[in-house]
């Protein structure tokens, strides 16, 4: 009963989560029901067959797969590891700009490319790093280096995903940890500054301490999405170049079961990738869990 009275304070909070609800009902919850073609050999007309193991064993002895898992572990790693401390980073200075009309500014600039497609910035970064006429090497000419075809090598590809991903995600991914430093309490840096402490020390000693808990989040969330690699980004990066070194899962399941219509063998590689998120984010949970006491729940 009070549960339904708090419900019934609250309706307007309620009534703003009824289409996020439905959105992950619709588009998460209820294609789980389609999982069960992975055991199935698909059928246009009549019933599906029954094959159980049969597209995982294919699935798992096939030397493509294991190169796109490669490339899948290989450039979400290089995410985590060059990507994820960017935010962090971002917010600790953000939050130290003491001008407030200079620090909405700032935010308002480092926002603005997450707001873009992956198609237009595709365009955008293949111009800049264009080996004849992009500001990458022109810049570079300047200095006596030679002209790089980032988009067709292979060395530097990866690294372009890295930098594109940091340039659009890192601002708007920063907001979740400047909400969380506006909780702290302004008591903590005047009693700090009063013993004299520095602002890096403030940084150091209050900040980021009062981060962990949110950093943890987060990164747990990250890692259940570690197999996803950024579709949109190497779908519309890729070339023929370089797609041995960037196929990734996601591009594997779209290339065999869109585009070869193997629809059965396409949902197990997707199932597989499901049940590894799902065993990467329970995983560090508990683990988080018990060696900190703090995990998403």
């Amino acid at each position: 009963m009070k549960a339904l009275r708090r419900m019934r304070q609250d309706w307007v909070l309620y009534a703003m989560l009824a289409l996020p609800i439905l959105y992950f009902v619709i588009f998460h919850v209820i294609p789980l029901y389609g999982m069960k073609l992975a055991f199935q050999d698909y059928r246009i007309l009549g019933d599906h067959v029954w094959v159980g193991w049969k597209h995982f064993n294919v699935l798992f002895s096939s030397p493509a797969f294991a190169s796109v898992m490669q490339n899948t572990i290989i450039i979400s790693l290089m995410k985590i590891i060059f990507v994820f401390p960017i935010p962090i980073a971002l917010s600790l200075l953000i939050n130290e700009v003491r001008s407030s009309k200079y620090r909405k500014y700032v935010q308002s600039v480092v926002y603005l490319p997450h707001f873009l497609s992956w198609v237009v910035i595709a365009g955008i970064w293949i111009s800049l790093l264009n080996p004849t006429e992009g500001g990458v090497n022109l810049i570079g000419n300047f200095f006596g280096l030679p002209s790089v075809d980032y988009m067709t090598s292979k060395d530097h590809i990866r690294w372009v995903f890295v930098v594109s991903e940091i340039w659009r995600s890192a601002g708007w991914d920063s907001i979740i940890y400047l909400a969380a430093i506006m909780k702290i309490s302004p008591g903590l840096y005047e009693a700090a500054k009063i013993d004299g402490a520095t602002r890096l020390q403030q940084m150091t000693f209050i900040t980021l301490p009062h981060l962990y808990s949110t950093i943890v989040t987060v990164f747990i969330l990250n890692l259940g999405f570690f197999m996803n690699a950024g579709f949109d980004q190497v779908f519309n990066f890729m070339n023929d170049s370089v797609i041995s070194v960037v196929d990734i899962l996601d591009t594997y399941v779209y290339r065999i079961g869109i585009g070869n219509g193997q629809f059965a063998y396409a949902t197990a590689a997707s199932l597989f990738k499901g049940v590894i998120g799902i065993v990467l984010i329970l995983g560090t949970h508990f683990i988080s869990k018990r060696i900190s006491g703090k995990g998403v729940w």
